[in-house]
């Protein structure tokens, strides 16, 4: 594998050097405005031959242009830029002069075209991209001094419930990328990275339901791309303050871009507050027949908070080629201490136990991670990309815990630390060329992308635990429940996939991905060693028609869901002496089938629909499992037991009622079924949600919002909960330019509280809760825009997308 990976990278880097010197031609200019003289920067330069798309670029800051690599003859190149009347000019590269300098060219503005900009309409919230759904977050007014939770709430295809779990159509398997890039952060924990994540750096959503083989194949569900906001080009910032009950939030971003260097910095500090409470009973079973009754009540009130920081720097050595380099931290403390009423009753009711746990639990986590990539842009869309990446990441989970009775005696201390950590090393490269096929009666574009990646993972975990278990002598170690863990994940790949779109709407994208996984682990201090390895050719394919103003599309993939190192770490948890939670290290990936047919309608007024039916099944599934043993102990651990069918049906429609007046809203109904014939468990039913969001444009540069979402809960196989309901109002003044802006707004406002309940259910127990969490909150923020904002249409830097991690 490593030497086929060798290979295809020398294939590739030799055909780039040989394309070039096939193509002596070089283009120049610099373009200026015909009154003032001054440079128009990032401008469109693009050079046809006759329809046929030669190349393209965007000018620099200054006016500048370069288009290199060209074939000889003559050629239109044409110029354009929002605001100026288009220009074409003839050119032709001989052997005589294959280097053209056209020095300055000037553009004449467009006052109509000026006019018309000022009266365009609002952005549609909700935007069908045909292989993907793109909620526009950056247009919602009462995202701001939220967190991506927020935001995800009203993204279509998704449910967030309470404590910020997402689900895609039922499944929680989902890959989150942030940029395009995997974020350490998401892949800890998804639920508490949503939270800490402010919403006004997000700028977009995407929901990919059917990835491609460009994607890694990990993420039984899809993938969900959170884009944050880009610095522009020229100088500019931003500084965003949020004051609130629930949520505070200080941040900043710098970018410069000249010519060919690019640099940007940003830093923030958060601070968040999760208060819930819950109510339980566990009634114990031997042989269906009830033998004891285990009550809790749970109270938390915790203040987490983090930080995080990234430098970005891009160099474009001309204009077909980029090198880009970052470095970006995070980390923060999340504490969950609590207070835990434990009482313990017999069948028939008499008191066996009753005492207090005082539990003291932190989570101090961290990552730092490098980039550094360079790609070379032979033509529009033939591209060769070069990436590389490394990342570190401490993640540690420390406890204290002590048992206390009626009587405020110590029964019980128990303390326990596990120093985990993350080193990963990844090298990826890949290489994009289009074809063009014309015939007599259509025009027939064909792309083929290749590539190849390699991921190494070096995880440590060492956990340690001090008891007393009389409560009064010293705490000693506990060798039971100690160990040192090291695991070792090789990932190697390759993919191929080939798009052919024509001018008749047809699209058509096949592709398949070879994915070997390499794992071993092992128990140092027990000397007990694992090993796994397995191969998947996961393939993929999605055609679309467009007739008029509909799309009919049709798609089938696999994928599958490695078990993540949260899943796989064997670290006992044991703050709640009575509750055990645990990961399982031999746990075996599950494999995912997915179809899906959609049809999507926009129209020239504005109105987009999306409806999709689909089907999803996935075999070895892995579900969070509770056993209870003869002591009344339960132990929560991931285990490979389930076989799992989805059938559902997806709507979603958005569209502006008038200029200043937009309204989006979607609903998700599917049937569950989830089988465990080796535990004799099942469970199914028909799970929905629905979400509608609203905003109008006030004059004087006011706007207000509206937004709420139900879900009637989640199910699996041992567990079930009943519904949830998030609503909330916003409302924004722009000003100074509209470059400063104010933004109030409330969740919940008529509820102090929101009220869960949940049943789990196996033949050694029954149980069921009732949750209550505090999640009425207001909050108002104020954001600050400075420096040029220009828009820049030339390159993006690329990085390592490890799509295969996921979250928890």
């Amino acid at each position: 594998m490593k030497q086929l990976f060798t290979l295809l990278l020398l294939v590739l880097v030799g055909g780039s050097t040989m394309a070039q010197m096939a193509h002596p031609g070089k283009l120049s200019g610099v373009l200026s405005d015909s009154l003032t003289a001054a440079p128009i920067g990032y401008a469109n330069a693009v050079l046809k031959n006759g329809d046929k798309l030669i190349s393209g670029t965007a000018a620099d800051g200054e006016g500048k242009f370069e288009l290199a690599n060209l074939p000889l003859g003559s050629y239109t190149l044409e110029l354009t830029f929002l605001g100026y009347r288009p220009k074409k000019l003839p050119i032709t590269l001989t052997a005589e002069q294959p280097v053209l300098q056209l020095g300055k060219v000037p553009l004449n503005s467009d006052s109509k075209l000026l006019a018309a900009v000022e009266v365009t309409a609002m952005k549609a919230l909700v935007e069908d991209k045909g292989d993907k759904l793109v909620y526009n977050a950056e247009k919602d007014a009462s995202n701001a001094g939220g967190n991506a939770a927020d935001v995800l709430r009203k993204v279509p295809t998704l449910t967030v419930d309470l404590d910020g779990n997402v689900q895609m159509r039922g499944n929680s398997n989902i890959k989150v990328l942030v940029n395009g890039k995997p974020s350490g952060m998401m892949a800890r924990n998804l639920a508490e990275a949503l939270r800490q994540m402010p919403a006004d750096n997000i700028k977009s959503v995407e929901v990919i339901t059917s990835p491609g083989a460009r994607y890694d194949a990990e993420g039984s569900a899809g993938v969900i791309n959170i884009i944050t906001k880009k610095g522009l080009q020229g100088f500019n910032g931003s500084t965003n303050v949020t004051t609130g009950n629930l949520n505070r939030y200080l941040g900043t971003n710098l970018n410069y871009r000249k010519k060919k260097l690019g640099i940007s910095l940003s830093a923030s500090g958060y601070q968040y507050r999760n208060k819930y409470s819950m109510e339980s009973t566990r009634t114990n079973l031997v042989n269906g027949e009830p033998v004891s009754v285990f009550e809790q009540t749970t109270w938390a009130d915790n203040t987490g908070f983090g930080g995080n920081g990234e430098m970005s720097i891009d160099y474009d050595p001309d204009s077909t080629s980029r090198i880009n380099f970052s470095a970006n931290v995070w980390g923060g403390d999340f504490p969950n201490d609590n207070t835990i009423l434990n009482r313990l009753h017999d069948a028939n009711g008499n008191l066996l136990q009753n005492f207090r746990s005082e539990r003291s639990y932190t989570n101090p986590y961290g990552n730092g991670q490098l980039d550094l990539g360079y790609t070379k842009t032979f033509k529009p869309e033939q591209e060769l990309s070069i990436l590389s990446q490394y990342s570190r990441m401490p993640d540690n989970y420390e406890y204290e815990v002590g048992n206390y009775t009626s009587g405020e005696e110590l029964t019980f201390r128990q303390q326990s630390k596990n120093l985990s950590r993350n080193k990963e090393y990844t090298l990826q490269t890949d290489y994009t060329h289009p074809f063009k096929l014309n015939g007599r009666r259509d025009t027939t574009s064909l792309k083929l992308e290749v590539g190849a990646k390699a991921i190494r993972r070096d995880i440590g975990s060492e956990f340690r635990v001090l008891q007393s278990l009389d409560g009064v002598s010293p705490m000693e170690p506990d060798p039971s429940q100690s160990n040192d863990f090291s695991y070792f994940q090789r990932v190697y790949s390759g993919y191929t996939s080939l798009h052919l779109s024509t001018k008749s709407k047809w699209n058509i994208k096949a592709g398949a991905r070879l994915e070997h996984t390499d794992i071993s682990g092992d128990f140092e201090s027990t000397n007990t060693r694992m090993s796994n390895q397995y191969t998947n050719l996961i393939p993929s394919i999605s055609v679309s028609k467009g007739i008029k103003e509909h799309t009919l599309k049709a798609s089938y993939t696999q994928r599958i869901q490695r078990p993540l190192i949260w899943y796989l770490n064997p670290w006992v948890d044991a703050s709640d002496t009575l509750n055990l939670r645990t990961g399982n290290p031999y746990l075996d990936p599950e494999l995912n089938h997915a179809v899906e047919l959609g049809h999507s309608m926009s129209t020239d007024k504005g109105l987009n629909i999306n409806t999709a039916l689909y089907w999803r099944y996935t075999d070895n599934a892995i579900e969070y499992l509770s056993q209870v043993d003869e002591n009344g102990v339960s132990v929560l651990s991931p285990q490979n037991v389930a076989q799992r069918k989805i059938y559902g049906l997806n709507l979603n429609l958005s569209g502006q009622l008038n200029k200043s007046w937009n309204m989006s809203g979607g609903s998700d109904l599917r049937y569950l079924d989830v089988e465990s014939p080796a535990r004799n468990l099942s469970n199914s039913g028909l799970v929905w949600s629905m979400n509608l969001n609203t905003t109008y444009k006030l004059p004087r540069d006011y706007s207000i919002q509206a937004y709420g979402n139900y879900s009637s809960g989640w199910l699996n196989l041992q567990s079930s909960n009943s519904g949830w309901h998030w609503y909330g109002f916003a409302a924004k003044r722009e000003f100074w330019d509209k470059k400063a802006s104010v933004t109030l707004g409330v969740n919940n406002p008529f509820n102090r509280s929101m009220k869960q309940t949940g049943q789990r259910n196996d033949p050694t127990f029954a149980y069921e809760s009732r949750s209550f969490n505090f999640n009425r909150s207001v909050r108002l923020s104020f954001e600050w825009r400075f420096g040029q904002m220009n828009t820049n249409g030339g390159k993006r830097s690329k990085k390592i997308n490890n799509d295969d991690k996921g979250g928890r």
